[in-house]
């Protein structure tokens, strides 16, 4: 029934924006930050909190990168039906936007255009003093001189750093700008695969302004009183059986 009351919303809907976290992508294999086998629960030599910070970049740029290559590049992973769903909903013109927290450019691989990456990409990196572009191949070769190598621009020489949100740095507001735009013109927001713990990020779906709200999460979050509908199962399987009409 959960299904099916999602498929009439989404019949009625002239305008979704979806906005997704982690959940999205773990089930194309990237595991997720705090549950039970996710990056928070495995042992590092820091926290990975405190790796993943703009301060220790700065101080340990070496351990950052031994640790980034490992645990935040995740090439072999492939869009699953909940990406695919959301590009579909998009081509047929019934999609505003995603707002998505995740990094690793699934949604565009999908064929998703109008994409908000919250947190930044994996596939972008940026030389800290000339402002040099580099794929993320750039960074997964630099690694071949030793884990903890430091990848350096090839044309100044300085740190290449990735188009990643660090804990200490503050979101892009022309990003944020395109995302509440999303999110404020549709009728429909569809929120998936998020705890919804993560701010300022979470605070977005407030600029909601629409009718429905459907959630589609494994566990509880904060947001389920404000839904008309939600759904405790994964995301890609709750999507993936959607009819876009």
């Amino acid at each position: 029934m959960s299904v099916e009351a999602l498929q009439k919303i989404v019949d009625e809907s002239k305008a979704i924006a979806f906005f997704g976290g982690a959940g999205v992508s773990t089930e194309s294999g990237i595991p997720d930050f705090r549950s039970q086998d996710g990056l928070y629960s495995q042992k590092w030599r820091y926290p990975p909190e405190e790796i993943l910070s703009h301060s220790f970049f700065m101080r340990n740029t070496g351990e950052f990168y031994r640790f980034y290559r490992e645990k935040m590049i995740c090439l072999e992973a492939k869009p699953n039906a909940a990406h695919l769903k959301l590009a579909e909903l998009e081509a047929a013109g019934r999609l505003t936007g995603v707002v998505t927290q995740n990094i690793d450019g699934l949604h565009q691989a999908a064929g998703s255009r109008k994409v908000f990456e919250l947190h930044g990409s994996v596939l972008r990196n940026n030389c800290m003093d000339c402002g040099a572009f580099y794929d993320v191949g750039f960074i997964v070769d630099s690694g071949k001189d030793g884990e903890t190598a430091v990848p350096k621009c090839t044309k100044c020489g300085g740190v290449v750093k990735p188009d990643v949100v660090l804990y200490e740095e503050g979101l892009d507001n022309e990003v944020i700008d395109g995302a509440v735009r999303a999110i404020s013109a549709a009728d429909t927001l569809i929120i998936g695969g998020t705890s919804l713990n993560v701010y300022p990020a979470a605070s977005l779906i407030h600029y909601f302004r629409g009718n429905k709200i459907v959630l589609i999460n494994k566990s509880p979050t904060s947001a389920d009183s404000m839904a008309s509908l939600v759904i405790s199962q994964g995301i890609g399987g709750v999507l993936g059986q959607v009819v876009v009409r």
